[in-house]
């Protein structure tokens, strides 16, 4: 066997984890592959922690293998029970640092400042400790989350070290970049109000060096879908072409799938498209029940096993796509990587709100309600469903997949890594 010449890592989240940021970090790597490096290793989370953990993960099954050439680490805890937390980050440290260290030309990808960006700063440095020779760049990608969920808490409740932290450790990476404008702005306004508080000086340092790396999808999954194919699979859940209104994504309070449902009952529409909910989350089970009250509960189907090979065609043969968006304290929608995949695979008009980064997933192309609005859903059910023509769609579903094309993984790689440079300073480490 050669030895491995230049490898990428990347530390995420991974599948089996609902996440577009998990599809982002397999279109990664797989286009890492074609574009040169000979190597490119995915740590990530034993599978028990993430179940642990209450993520939502798709059926073990429905998950589409990896390339080879692409190797998936799920490195066990360190320590035992006198360590009550951080045992299994730990592990995904410790096992960083080994591939630091192992003389290999290194360019590590973490997805996720908290935790992923910390440990590799943390494995950075422990490296850097050992005395071998470390050849690594680093490039961290920030999506929303890190800030609503990390850095506003810490803000909110005056914790200077926890902000502190993570706007450090994202820092201090070769390679700043955050999923969309919206994200960067975000990332800077709550950086600001750190330096407010505390008189640190993170916000300019965020201004000047954190870029935009829209999240890759693989928009070969999406294009020229067979028509036999889109009407097999759709057979097989008892579907029809253009007979369902489609939700396909984490059920979360965030999504808005309760205003969805409501939306959809006095829209009218349901006399002949079906709402399609698919996904799983932690509102699954209150979301049923918010269905079998409703007076459409028999035009209403959740299916929680759909996997990555289907949900193309899912998307393909819907009539509509809803995903109407809310922001939450926990969470704020910063791209909409499902709603750009569906623009790829064609089908119906999406219809979604214009919360945190989504404008820019859809530009122009989407029917756009206010949040937390089930009449307007109603209004843009009927527009998307029944006021426009079969060809007003066809040539909606072409424009929206021209737009969608910029997100493709190959495109999104070449651009992320035209700027990075595989000797970092090592002043800045």
């Amino acid at each position: 066997m050669n030895p491995v010449q230049n490898r990428l890592v990347i530390v995420v989240r991974a599948d089996p984890v609902i996440c577009g940021h998990s599809v982002e970090a397999r279109n990664l790597a797989e286009t890492a592959l074609e574009r040169g490096f000979d190597e490119v290793r995915i740590v990530t989370w034993p599978l028990d922690r993430l179940a642990a953990a209450g993520l939502p993960l798709k059926p073990l099954d429905s998950v589409l293998p990896y390339s080879p050439g692409i190797i998936v680490e799920r490195p066990e805890p360190v320590g035992d029970y006198k360590v009550p937390d951080g045992r299994y980050l730990a592990g995904i440290v410790g096992r960083l640092v080994e591939l630091f260290t192992d003389g290999v030309p290194t360019v590590c990808l973490s997805l996720y400042l908290s935790p992923h960006t910390i440990a590799v700063a943390d494995a950075l440095r422990a490296a850097w400790g050992t005395g071998l020779p470390v050849n690594v760049t680093t490039v961290a990608e920030a999506v929303g989350s890190d800030v609503t969920n990390v850095v506003c808490t810490a803000v909110e409740e005056g914790r200077l070290g926890a902000a502190a932290h993570i706007l450090s450790s994202y820092l201090s990476q070769d390679h700043c970049v955050a999923v969309s404008e919206y994200t960067r702005q975000l990332i800077i306004t709550e950086a600001e109000r750190v330096d407010e508080q505390h008189g640190t000086r993170f916000a300019q340092q965020c201004r000047e060096r954190i870029r935009i790396s829209y999240p890759a999808i693989d928009a070969d999954a999406y294009l020229d879908l067979d028509d036999d194919v889109i009407a097999e699979v759709l057979a097989a859940r008892g579907l029809e072409r253009d007979g369902y209104v489609l939700f396909l994504s984490r059920l979360t309070e965030a999504k808005g799938v309760e205003d969805l449902i409501e939306g959809y009952a006095t829209s009218g529409v349901h006399t002949t498209k079906a709402l399609v909910i698919a996904g799983r989350g932690p509102q699954a089970a209150a979301l049923r029940e918010v269905a079998a009250a409703s007076d459409v509960a028999h035009r209403i189907l959740f299916l929680d096993d759909v996997g990555d090979a289907e949900k193309p065609y899912l998307m393909a043969g819907c009539a509509a796509f809803a995903l109407p968006s809310k922001p939450r304290p926990e969470f704020v929608e910063t791209f909409g990587i499902a709603l750009a995949e569906k623009m790829l695979a064609g089908g119906g008009p999406v219809i979604t709100t214009v919360t945190g980064g989504i404008a820019e997933a859809t530009g122009e192309h989407a029917i756009v309600v206010p949040v937390n609005d089930p009449a307007a859903i109603s209004a843009a059910l009927v527009r998307a469903v029944v006021d426009t023509s079969p060809a007003q769609r066809a040539e909606w579903a072409v424009r929206a997949r021209e737009y969608a094309l910029q997100f493709d993984r190959r495109t999104v790689f070449d651009r992320l890594f035209a700027g990075v440079v595989r000797e970092p300073d090592a002043s800045r480490v």
